[in-house]
């Protein structure tokens, strides 16, 4: 089916159904509604049988809603309505939530109902619930309403709230005082629920130092204990803020500048703050950590049955030169353990997206401050990639992009999320790519695959993946059912009668390639086209970093998605 997708912005669910709708055969286009005239412009130009809006926060044109069969997808079960769904549903602590398949009219969403699907709700961040089980339903509700369509023959449902499963109301804009905290009377719990109501966007706004900032990542701790409010330790970035019952830490901030046009860049607290954290002391945690324990822990490790399991969960997925490199240490660690398998379990809400690009752009020399980002992402990969002892699984819980991608695919063995989105390219950045990408992407796909992927910049479903042999295996949608099922794979290979005879093969291939091609080789060659990415004169890179750090909107939508653009552009030269 020719299906135009609408959408704020090419994120990581507009992704995924790109990926997944392609993966089905279906003939896609994607137009970004920077304004009514270029989403008019667009359905004239492609003509789609069915156009569809991912969490679309715009209203689409009339004329086009009376013209075309236009599906909002939104984030809530039937009968809500509004654009902070997910935020009040956190706040109200709703046990279950969902997404629903409206078509759309000149009124936010009251149009008739094509799809809905629900889900129990968990205590997580907004957008940790936007990337899994938010992810998860809108694809059900989406293959749902193009089944139904193609029919010819359904007739969707009017929004009617004397129905008894239309549950949903309309919810108001959510604003800052709703959520604010009040440190001398919010427990614990209550400042975590109503900071995670507004991760990513647009952000918790609380006072520091008589400063405004925009609060991020939070975690509950329940040993430390301090004066409500006030900053009584840090740790890798971070900070901890006691509250009535306990403290919580805060792993990012935004500072709040008057004024549109002076942005501020997310970035770790500890960076934000700077001086002002002279006095508070640093409060390490070990890799063991026991599994009941409620604190801020960006890499943990735990062992069970000869198998190693390395966390570890950044925020966004970005990758800071010290996460890299206590990273490598703890995997050397995981290394020198009497153990047989290790399992880089990554976080739960991401994998990788490779190194942090907002740390970069808040640098005095952002050139040096990637370049050496990128070297130490290199020695991770190295690491793993020439490990002898053990054999290796990536376990791919959340999205991956980038350098993020290679880490991966260092292992022996790939596994993945089913529905996850992996990103295996870096030109959209302006960058040539390393992390051993010229080694490790050929090895899996083959190099006019690999050619292929990093070329088209496009994303990748984890059946499409698992088809072209990037990942060994796509099962379990959601976070828990994969771990189990990554626990018990690891124990088989472990426990396998042929185990001593598979990491002696490992090591073989290993030393043949080394052979035909060493590592060194590899790296060298992508290190010298990186710097020309970063010190030379067209200076690609750093303009894509800007504009992507700080959500630069572009001018029209890109060619290599807005097909119907691109075929246009071709008739006319």
């Amino acid at each position: 089916m020719r299906i135009l997708l609408l959408a704020d912005t090419f994120n990581s669910l507009t992704q995924r159904v790109y990926a997944e709708l392609t993966y089905r055969n279906h003939e896609l286009s994607v137009e970004l509604a920077l304004s009514d005239e270029i989403i008019g412009e667009a359905v004239e130009l492609y003509q789609p049988e069915l156009i569809i809006a991912p969490f679309l926060t715009k209203i689409i044109p009339k004329r086009i809603c009376c013209d075309h069969v236009c599906i909002i997808i939104h984030p809530g079960i039937k009968g809500d309505r509004g654009i902070s769904s997910l935020d009040w549903a956190i706040m109200t602590e709703a046990k279950e939530w969902g997404v629903t398949a409206i078509q759309a009219t000149t009124e936010v969403d009251a149009g008739q109902i094509w799809s809905s699907f629900n889900f129990q709700m968990r205590p997580d961040s907004k957008s940790c619930l936007y990337r899994t089980e938010v992810a998860q339903a809108a694809i059900k509700v989406i293959l749902q309403t193009i089944e139904r369509f193609e029919s010819g023959e359904f007739v969707p449902e009017p929004l009617n709230y004397s129905r008894e499963d239309v549950k949903g109301c309309w919810h108001p804009y959510m604003k800052q005082e709703v959520r604010a905290i009040d440190w001398t009377k919010d427990s614990v719990s209550t400042i975590v629920k109503k900071i995670r109501s507004a991760d990513s966007r647009p952000g918790l706004l609380d006072t520091i130092d008589g400063e405004q900032y925009y609060l991020y990542g939070a975690h509950e701790e329940d040993l430390l204990q301090g004066t409500p409010g006030q900053i009584i330790a840090q740790r890798h970035g971070a900070i901890c803020r006691g509250a009535v019952d306990g403290a919580v830490w805060i792993s990012h901030l935004k500072k709040k500048k008057p004024g549109k046009s002076s942005a501020c860049l997310k970035l770790p607290a500890a960076i934000v703050l700077g001086d002002k954290l002279k006095s508070i002391p640093e409060d390490p945690l070990p890799l063991f950590v026991p599994g009941n324990r409620k604190t801020f822990q960006e890499i943990w490790y735990e062992e069970k049955n000869q198998v190693g399991y390395l966390y570890f969960e950044f925020y966004k997925g970005a990758m800071s030169i010290d996460q890299c490199q206590r990273l490598t240490n703890a995997f050397c660690y995981a290394r020198s353990r009497p153990t047989k398998v290790i399992v880089l379990m990554g976080g739960h809400d991401f994998w990788s997206n490779g190194f942090n690009l907002n740390i970069v752009e808040a640098d005095d020399n952002p050139s040096d401050v990637s370049w050496r980002h990128i070297n130490a992402i290199n020695h991770l990969v190295a690491t793993i990639l020439t490990t002898n002892t053990h054999l290796t699984i990536a376990a791919m819980q959340g999205n991956a992009a980038a350098g993020g991608v290679m880490i991966a695919l260092a292992a022996d063995y790939v596994y993945a999320r089913s529905g996850i989105v992996i990103n295996p390219h870096y030109q959209l950045m302006g960058l040539y790519g390393s992390e051993y990408w010229t080694y490790l992407l050929p090895k899996r796909v083959g190099n006019k695959r690999a050619m292929e992927l990093t070329a088209s910049c496009l994303p990748v479903c984890t059946q499409l993946a698992q088809d072209i042999g990037l990942i060994d295996w796509a099962f379990g949608e959601h976070p828990i059912s994969f771990r189990l099922s990554v626990l018990q794979k690891a124990e088989q290979i472990a426990k396998c009668p042929d185990y001593s005879e598979k990491l002696a093969l490992k090591n073989q291939k290993r030393l043949q390639d080394e052979q035909i091609k060493p590592l060194k080789a590899y790296v060298t060659e992508e290190l010298q086209q990186i710097h020309i990415n970063l010190c030379g004169a067209e200076q690609l890179y750093h303009t894509a970093r800007h504009q992507f750090v700080y959500k630069i909107s572009p001018s029209q939508t890109p060619l290599y998605l807005a097909k119907h653009r691109s075929a246009c552009q071709a008739i006319e030269h």
